[in-house]
């Protein structure tokens, strides 16, 4: 559940911090006190994109800052596969604004944005006073009749999107294989051109490496020769010749101190070393002899290697590579015929097995849509249609594609008599509204998301069916941690917990404020709810009664 949210020079926020509770928290304030700028800074933490406009006027950065604490242990095992370990079940998610860029952080370590989305999407869930019009979206309804099927059916359909990109894969190839006789006598022709001119040049492994080492040496061996003989010279009969007279020296009076022992034995040492450096650079010089041919040969070479590594590969190991391929389709064209009834053959095998899996994808759809469908029709039932006539309507089409063979539509009738058409020609706003509303109270039970925020989904509705909306949004807090923005009192009454935004206006800034209220103030909030400009005392008596009414419905074990 969302513990805790801090947030800090955004916007016209100045700072707030909300201690948000368990089961159902309602928001409620004047239109243009700020809400939708707090619900911004949640979705802001959750991965949002980002703008220096978003920057207060108090400073230089925005900051935001959530608190998570995890329960479920499949949500805890599925966020540490993301390599984030939550510190006893909590996550503490933070997103600084600059003018320049963001710093993400999770438990105070830095992160790619791209993993607070991911991170988020498994703890928090945010419907939008817009976000019911993806039921206007029949990809949207198989979305759902997915989700729902639990694991099985999503096997199936993922298995179903591997082999289809399987086939297409399969008859992009058999397409560009397709070939005329002259079109593959010209192939085939620049392949065996290909292959004698790698096997001709008989590149062994570490070749390259060696050659352009040794054409290195050999376009050197100017310079190399000439300090070689000067440093010869040096190390020469002079340098010997000093140092013999030097120890010859120290021999002389050897016997004067005992150090002097060790100076005549170090020299002594050196100028074996030097003998034996000499005659070493003396036998390199005599081995390190070749001539213009043995040069021009090693550049020809090189020469050779380069132009095969430009034209097939880096590598030893990449030529090698392209060999064998060219290898293989020679005996591809060579028996051309053969090939080609292999490949569509295996073309085949995968058509049927895509085919048998989207029929099998779809038995597994209409099993869970008979049952989804039930339940919804309860659901909305339950939400106030006067009549509500729901259908899950499941058409397969001949092809198959990525998401199975499936068209699913969700169908419903409203009125008495009429038949049944889809949502987007006959369900209002405030129908779509409770028709989402109704699809998460099904889902309530299985979703292992724990928190759910509603941003005034109860638009278009009123009187008893906002009466009804309310009893289902106290049960979906039964289960889960609700955080709902709302206008209507009759939801707003259902509160365990109650927030108001408010605005404070002067004559320099506007600034949002919000804080919980208390059991009088949560009244007196509904009463400015349903009484408006003026708030009498039978509005406030209708407020308690609301109020006390809610809380006596309200069944939390």
């Amino acid at each position: 559940m969302l513990a805790n949210l801090h947030v800090k020079n955004f916007a016209i926020i100045d700072e707030v911090d909300v201690e948000f509770g368990d089961h159902l928290n309602i928001l409620t304030g004047e239109t243009g006190a700020g809400k939708s700028i707090l619900v911004g800074s949640i979705s802001i933490v959750l991965g949002a994109r980002v703008s220096p406009e978003m920057i207060g006027k108090n400073g230089d950065y925005a900051m935001v800052e959530a608190v998570f604490q995890i329960s479920d242990e499949d949500t805890l095992s599925r966020i540490r596969e993301l390599d984030i370990e939550p510190e006893e079940g909590q996550l503490v998610i933070s997103r600084k604004i600059t003018a320049n860029r963001s710093i993400n952080k999770i438990n105070g370590e830095s992160v790619p944005v791209s993993v607070i989305r991911k991170v988020a999407a498994l703890c928090i869930d945010i419907h939008g006073q817009h976000e019911h019009q993806s039921l206007l979206n029949p990809d949207r309804h198989r979305e759902i009749v997915d989700d729902y099927s639990g694991e099985k059916c999503i096997q199936m359909r993922d298995e179903t999107a591997r082999l289809y990109h399987l086939y297409k894969k399969k008859e992009k190839e058999l397409k560009q294989e397709s070939l005329s006789s002259e079109e593959r006598a010209r192939q085939l022709g620049f392949l065996e051109y290909e292959k004698e001119e790698i096997e001709t040049a008989d590149v062994k492994a570490g070749e390259m490496e060696e050659i352009e080492d040794r054409y290195y040496r050999m376009s050197h061996a100017g310079s190399i020769a000439e300090v070689l003989g000067e440093v010869h010279e040096l190390s020469g009969e002079t340098a010997v010749s000093a140092i013999s007279h030097g120890l010859r020296r120290l021999q002389e009076i050897r016997n004067l101190d005992p150090a002097l022992e060790d100076f005549t034995e170090e020299l002594i040492q050196i100028e074996g070393l030097l003998g034996d450096f000499n005659r070493e650079v003396s036998d390199f010089m005599s081995d390190f002899t070749f001539d213009e041919n043995d040069l021009e040969q090693t550049r020809r070479r090189l020469d050779l290697i380069h132009s095969l590594q430009n034209k097939y590969g880096d590598t030893y190991e990449d030529i090698m590579s392209h060999l064998q391929e060219v290898d293989e389709k020679i005996l591809q064209y060579e028996d051309y015929e053969a090939y080609m009834e292999q490949q569509q053959g295996e073309l085949g095998k995968l058509e049927k097995d895509l085919k048998k899996q989207c029929t099998a994808l779809t038995k597994c759809r209409k099993k869970a849509a008979a049952a989804l469908e039930k339940k919804i029709a309860d659901a909305l039932q339950d939400m106030n249609f006067a009549h509500v006539d729901f259908a899950i309507q499941i058409t397969s089409r001949e092809d198959c594609g990525p998401e199975g063979a499936d068209d699913i539509e969700f169908m419903i009738a409203t009125n008495p008599g009429e038949p049944r058409r889809s949502l987007g020609k006959i369900a209002s706003g405030g129908e779509l509204s409770r028709i989402m509303l109704a699809i998460k109270s099904v889902f309530a039970d299985s979703d292992a998301i724990e928190t759910l925020i509603f941003d005034e989904i109860d638009a278009g509705i009123s009187g008893r069916t906002a009466q009804k909306v309310s009893e289902k949004m106290s049960v979906l807090g039964k289960r889960h941690q609700i955080i709902c923005i709302t206008h209507l009192p009759q939801i707003a009454a259902m509160a365990d917990v109650h927030f108001v935004i408010e605005k404070d206006v002067t004559e320099s800034a506007s600034t949002t404020q919000i804080r919980s209220l208390g059991r009088e103030e949560m009244e007196e909030e509904l009463a400015r709810i349903l009484g408006g400009v003026e708030i009498t005392d039978a509005v406030r008596k209708s407020a308690k009664e609301m109020k006390e009414l809610a809380d006596s419905q309200k069944q939390y074990s």
